[in-house]
C-alpha cells in the first residue's frame, strides 16, 4: 500500500505536459488514425464487403432458381394429378363396361345352361315315362299271364 501511495505522489506533474496537453501529439494521433482506418478499409473491409456482396447474390441466385423449380414442380404436379385422375375415370368406365358385357355373357350362358337342362330333363322324364309304360305293358302281361295259369289251375 506504501508503494502504491509513493507512485501516485509522484505521477503528479507540475506545468505542462498533463492530460489534457494539447501539442504535436494528438494530431499525429489523428493522422495515425485514419491513415490506419483508409489501409484497413482498402486491405481488409472492401474484399470482406465484395466477398459478402458475391455470396449475398449467388444465395438470391439460389433462391430465384429454387422458387422457379418449385413453381414448375407444383405445375407438374398438378397436371400429373389431373392426368390421374382422368385416367382413373377412364378405368373406372373401363371397369364397369367390362363387368357390364360379362354380365350380358353370364345371362346368355346361364339361358343356354337353363335350356339345356329342360331339354334333358324332358328328355329324362320322356326316357322314364317310356320305361313305366313299358314296365306297366310287361308287368300287365305278366299279371295276365298269371291270372290264366292261376285259372288253370283252379281249374283243374
Amino acid at each position: 500500500m506504501v508503494n502504491l501511495s509513493i507512485l501516485i505522489s509522484s505521477s503528479e506533474v507540475s506545468g505542462p505536459g498533463g492530460l489534457f496537453d494539447f501539442n504535436a501529439t494528438l494530431p499525429l494521433v489523428a493522422i495515425q488514425f485514419v491513415l490506419l482506418m483508409l489501409i484497413l478499409n482498402t486491405i481488409l473491409y472492401s474484399p470482406l464487403l465484395t466477398v459478402i456482396e458475391e455470396r449475398k447474390e449467388y444465395i438470391l441466385g439460389n433462391l430465384a432458381k429454387a422458387s422457379e423449380i418449385l413453381a414448375q414442380a407444383n405445375e407438374l404436379t398438378t397436371q400429373y394429378e389431373q392426368e390421374l385422375s382422368n385416367v382413373r375415370k377412364e378405368a373406372q368406365l373401363e371397369i364397369t363396361n367390362s363387368q357390364k358385357i360379362h354380365k350380358e355373357i353370364l345371362e346368355i350362358e346361364l339361358n343356354i345352361s337353363q335350356k339345356y337342362i329342360d331339354n334333358l330333363l324332358d328328355t329324362i322324364t320322356k326316357d322314364l315315362q317310356d320305361k313305366k309304360n313299358t314296365a306297366l305293358n310287361s308287368l300287365d302281361t305278366i299279371v295276365q299271364s298269371l291270372c290264366t295259369d292261376i285259372e288253370t289251375r283252379l281249374s283243374i
